[in-house]
């Protein structure tokens, strides 16, 4: 049974996915073993003797993802290699059997402290695969190991934006495959940290597909329900031609969720994208890429496609063998942060009259845009699909930037529009074109003048909304 546009319409984030959007950009740190061993993957046979940083500061990683304007910060508890940052109970592969702190010490704990003495949401990546649990691959066994790991990362450090999976899955010693029990896995989080998101191999966030930063046209939120899985089946499976499968839509398809793609749908979800890349090549530190840490221009490119193009930012930061993020990637972030509040610290359209073609009733009128409010929104009668906004900015300003915002809160509708500046003749230009809006939409032009603008809702889903209408210059 086909997906209606209305039921479409319809779909909105539960609290805690609309939470984590408004987080926006934050940061991941890829820190284990590999660090010293110079690799991305460990083996699981790694000594923890090597791990052994000198100078270590998880004070320092915090304040380079606070001065680019991350408000969120995801470590790598546990990589494939099984080494544990936390001193666990259940192995002696962790930082307590290691030289660091004298075995005394919990990384886990002082990135958390970190996190909350600034201000900024802590969350944890775990890996399902264990490369060195004698277990793994007994799947009765080795899910209670997990599930007694995950209990230690769930109470032990204070409340949690983001529980992150992957679906990384080898064989165990005993040669077979570890079937995972998502379910029990989901279950334990939803009990002891019901605010946190499950990331990528959960029901809450879905990979955007790429690991490069790449961005999609048209980033769709509400999607086929068959996506929440399409993370956790195993390769095997994949390539069992069963007719359900050669349905499903993948995680790299460029259309996840246009009226085409619903209409093949039994079910639709609020299933929003995350963009994950790293600062550098790889995710774990190389001393040979320290001359290959991207641009504070490739990261505000990223930054503004992402973020603006209805996802969030995942930034990976590797700390080296210091235990110290190096003195180029402080660098970048600074200067992306400085970038990002230049460019975004003046809204040159707030409190600006806008006049609209239609409007639900007078609380929904078009000066909710421009008020800076983003829970006071502008919407359409119901059932009605197309409207013009028209935004007086009282003066001729100059400006290359414009921010649109639905209101999400009521779901994603808007489908396509376009954005115009009047001329000196009185005549429109088009500035934009775009399809989706969502969360939040970047719109980025040649810097134009004027003092009026249009923006044309030509297709959306049963009533649209907006909150937000901002207008800013980037070279200031």
């Amino acid at each position: 049974m086909a997906v209606s546009v209305r039921e479409a319409a319809g779909v909105s984030p539960s609290p805690r996915q609309l939470a984590w959007q408004e987080l926006e950009f934050y940061g991941f740190i890829h820190f284990t073993v590999n660090t010293f061993t110079d690799r991305e993957w460990g083996l699981g046979d790694e000594s923890p003797a090597i791990f052994d940083p000198s100078e270590l500061d998880a004070a320092q990683w915090v304040q380079a993802c606070v001065s680019s304007g991350m408000k969120g910060l995801i470590l790598t508890c546990k990589h494939h290699d099984g080494f544990c940052l936390w001193p666990s109970a259940y192995t002696e592969h962790s930082v307590r059997s290691s030289p660091w702190r004298d075995g005394q010490g919990d990384l886990v704990r002082e990135v958390a402290d970190a996190c909350r003495e600034a201000g900024l949401k802590f969350g944890i990546y775990v890996s399902p695969w264990d490369r060195h649990e004698p277990s793994y691959g007994d799947s009765p066994a080795y899910n209670a190991f997990f599930l007694n790991q995950l209990r230690e990362l769930l109470t032990g450090y204070g409340e949690l934006f983001c529980v992150w999976f992957d679906g990384a899955c080898g064989e165990g010693p005993n040669g077979k495959r570890q079937v995972y029990d998502w379910d029990a896995y989901y279950g334990l989080i939803r009990e002891l940290q019901p605010n946190a998101v499950i990331s990528v191999c959960g029901p809450d966030v879905r990979w955007c597909g790429n690991e490069a930063g790449q961005t999609r046209t048209s980033e769709w939120s509400v999607v086929p329900a068959t996506m929440r899985d399409n993370e956790k089946i195993q390769e095997s499976s994949q390539k069992v031609d069963d007719g359900a499968f050669a349905k499903r839509v993948g995680s790299q398809d460029e259309d996840l969720g246009s009226r085409a793609v619903l209409a093949e749908a039994e079910e639709a979800v609020w299933y929003p994208a995350e963009v994950n890349t790293s600062i550098r090549p790889g995710w774990f530190y190389h001393a040979s890429e320290d001359d290959a840490v991207k641009s504070s221009e490739e990261l505000m490119d990223l930054y503004e496609r992402i973020v603006g193009g209805n996802s969030t930012f995942l930034l990976n930061l590797p700390p080296d063998k210091r235990g110290l993020l190096h003195e180029n990637d402080v660098a970048g972030m600074k200067a992306l942060g400085d970038r990002i509040r230049s460019t975004y610290g003046k809204d040159l359209a707030i409190g600006a009259e806008v006049l609209a073609s239609c409007a639900r009733d007078a609380a929904h009128g078009g000066d909710r845009l421009t008020d800076g409010d983003r829970l006071t929104f502008w919407q359409a009668p119901e059932g009605v699909e197309q409207a013009e906004l028209v935004i007086e900015l009282g003066a001729e300003r100059r400006f290359d930037r414009v921010v649109l915002a639905e209101h999400i809160r009521e779901g994603q509708r808007i489908e396509r529009f376009r954005l115009e500046a009047q001329d000196a003749g009185g005549g429109w230009i088009s500035l934009y074109e775009g399809t989706v809006i969502g969360y939040k939409k970047i719109c980025r032009f040649e810097e134009t003048t004027a003092k009026r603008l249009r923006l044309i809702l030509s297709e959306s889903r049963w009533s649209p909304t907006l909150s937000g209408f901002e207008v800013y210059r980037s070279r200031q």
